[in-house]
């Protein structure tokens, strides 16, 4: 049996990752290529495309880049048809993967979509591509379930993988400091990094007892962090998040999947989300949800602070670190709350099993 499965960006490797581990304990006689990264490496996944040649953000990234996009796509399509899959399996990846899912469908290629488009969000247009594209949508929000319904859709909830990869423990972190640590996620892609990481910086000297440290990834080199850091005394950790977070006191995290990830690792956080002008003017005309978090959507409240654009500033950031670090114990009955929300473990487990019971 082969699969085919693609993501285009670090969280989604780590999810298709896990996946393939789940699909291979199941039935270990199984053919899988991927657009990916080094976590489906590491389950000897072989890789048609690497992430770091995939992930473009916004706006302005998408339009400079059309030209090696449309070369993707094209790859893709190619790559598929000479791997012949039994089944394709899209994991978030929205803009791209609805393209793929087109085009599976029009060859008679079964579709998975695992962690689907946030379409809830902005962009519903894109529902109706799912409903008529997507053979099984697997999500993992609760709420996603009665969206999804609503426009009379398949729709099963598997889980957060989250909960899952955090049950695991024993996360590697290979430094040790005198001094209570504030984490920085600044992102994984270049534009959120450059756009988000200075102003994160900014307020470090105001903080001489704490010790700052960098949730790094591998796709940038230590020069391009220190070009960020300069004399500041701040510490590079290269792909040890969760054991970043499993120390941590408190943490700015750029919005995205983070968020959630710092949310039940149970360590206050202050969201920060800063973008170019023509990016964050249509976002803000075509958003239609309440907050930006996810953490504040799956709660729908403000349960963690968000600075957006121009409230990114460093007095802002100032101001709400110095309330997490005085007085934090709402935010982590929040937290709590936020999990048993959740609620259901096994997500990887239950997809690969649904997705295998499907075929």
């Amino acid at each position: 049996m082969k699969f085919y499965i693609i993501t285009g960006e670090p969280s989604g490797d780590l999810h298709a990752a896990n996946l393939v581990h789940e699909l291979k304990k199941c039935n270990n006689d199984l053919q899988i290529r991927a657009w990916g990264g080094e976590r489906l490496l590491e389950e000897g996944v072989e890789l048609a495309k690497n992430i770091k040649d995939t992930a473009f953000m916004g706006l302005w990234d998408v339009l400079k880049n059309l030209g090696t996009i449309k070369e993707n796509l094209n790859y893709c399509k190619q790559d598929i048809l000479e791997f012949k899959p039994n089944a394709i399996v899209l994991v978030d990846y929205p803009g791209f993967n609805l393209k793929i899912a087109k085009f599976a469908k029009e060859q008679g290629i079964k579709v998975f979509y695992y962690i689907s488009p946030k379409v809830w969000a902005w962009n519903k247009s894109r529902v109706a591509k799912i409903k008529k594209y997507v053979d099984e949508l697997l999500v993992i929000f609760p709420f996603e379930v009665e969206f999804y319904q609503k426009y009379g859709m398949k729709v099963t909830y598997v889980g957060n993988p989250l909960l899952d990869e955090i049950a695991k423990g024993n996360f590697k972190f290979t430094h040790q400091f005198d001094k209570p640590i504030i984490a920085l996620l600044p992102g994984s892609r270049k534009q959120e990094i450059e756009g988000i990481l200075p102003e994160m910086l900014a307020v470090i000297d105001r903080y001489p007892n704490h010790q700052f440290v960098i949730a790094a990834t591998n796709t940038f080199s230590k020069e391009y962090y220190q070009s960020f850091i300069k004399e500041m005394n701040v510490k590079l950790v290269f792909n040890q998040t969760f054991g970043l977070l499993s120390n941590a006191t408190a943490a700015l995290v750029t919005s995205g999947t983070a968020t959630l990830e710092t949310a039940l690792f149970k360590v206050p956080q202050v969201v920060c989300y800063k973008t170019n002008w023509l990016t964050y003017f249509l976002a803000k005309n075509l958003i239609k949800i309440k907050y930006l978090s996810l953490v504040n959507i799956l709660m729908d409240k403000l349960v963690v602070k968000e600075l957006i654009q121009s409230e990114l500033n460093k007095s802002n950031l100032k101001e709400e670190l110095d309330i997490l670090l005085n007085d934090n114990k709402e935010i982590l009955k929040d937290y709590d709350e936020l999990s048993d929300l959740l609620n259901k473990k096994g997500a990887s487990k239950n997809a690969a099993q649904f997705i295998l019971k499907s075929i």
